[in-house]
């Protein structure tokens, strides 16, 4: 069996592999502020539902905010994991945009699924999860009710700035105006959407192209992105979990190497 560890800043994701490269079971568990106790946790409870114990695992990847912090055989970049993971899915894939909690990333690959080139927002929280959940908060909805209220409007607003601090005023703004709260959230799927659209246009965009990350999960954020690059990208069925997949990828490679 083989363990891919993503720490992410927002969720920890363990996935374990057998030699087929299947998903056996797999978690998504809050990082908090402890890296190592939040893996350990994850892992355990995947271990549990396969009743297995850890001696059974061969090799373990660790990747994400927090991979040297996490007990590992290996430490690889979440650009090379996220990368690995989609191409075992979708081999046909040439552009992977990954939106997580407190980064975006836009990558390109060959038909081998290496990386060729990427570009990455690492220093601003606007075309993240993380802007999203403050916006959620401002509006008083539960992150997860996003989707569902994009899809409701009608007339949606233009947020002019995607910084988190403007962009928190002009949606303060809206609704003190009377503005329905789809329009302004589908506003703000827009502005998002053309953040990403923007900095993934500095590596070109090669069809086909899959999303992955925890914003993946948000159908209609999905949408807004899709209208903007004017192709609907490929989605996994659990897009959060394709970093730590190509970590357990990886790990399963990284140990044949040491075998042979």
């Amino acid at each position: 069996m083989y363990v891919g560890i993503d720490a992410g800043a927002s969720a920890t994701k363990v996935v374990i592999i057998n030699e087929e490269e299947t998903i056996l079971s797999y978690t998504i568990v809050p990082s908090g502020v402890n890296f190592k106790a939040s893996s350990e946790n994850a892992l355990k409870k995947v271990l549990e539902e396969l009743k297995l114990a850890k001696k059974d695992i061969a090799y373990i990847v660790s990747t994400g905010y927090g991979r040297e912090l996490v007990e590992s055989n290996a430490v690889y970049s979440e650009i090379t994991c996220i990368s690995r993971g989609v191409h075992k899915l979708y081999p046909s894939v040439r552009t992977i945009i990954d939106i997580g909690g407190q980064d975006s990333k836009a990558i390109k690959v060959d038909e081998n699924g290496r990386v060729l080139d990427f570009v990455m927002n690492d220093k601003c929280a606007a075309g993240t999860g993380r802007f999203l959940e403050v916006m959620a908060s401002i509006l008083g909805k539960p992150i997860e009710e996003l989707s569902a209220l994009h899809f409701k409007a009608l007339n949606p607003v233009k947020i002019s700035s995607t910084c988190t601090v403007f962009a928190e005023s002009e949606v303060i703004s809206y609704m003190s105006r009377g503005c329905k709260i789809e329009d302004v959230i589908a506003g703000l799927h827009n502005a998002i959407a053309e953040r990403i659209f923007t900095m993934s246009s500095r590596i070109g965009f090669e069809k086909e192209i899959a999303f992955t990350g925890g914003v993946a999960k948000n159908l209609g954020f999905v949408e807004a992105l899709s209208k903007k690059i004017g192709v609907k990208p490929l989605l996994p069925k659990e897009p959060q979990i394709m970093c730590a997949y190509g970590a357990a990828i990886l790990a399963k490679q990284s140990f044949k190497k040491i075998k042979v």
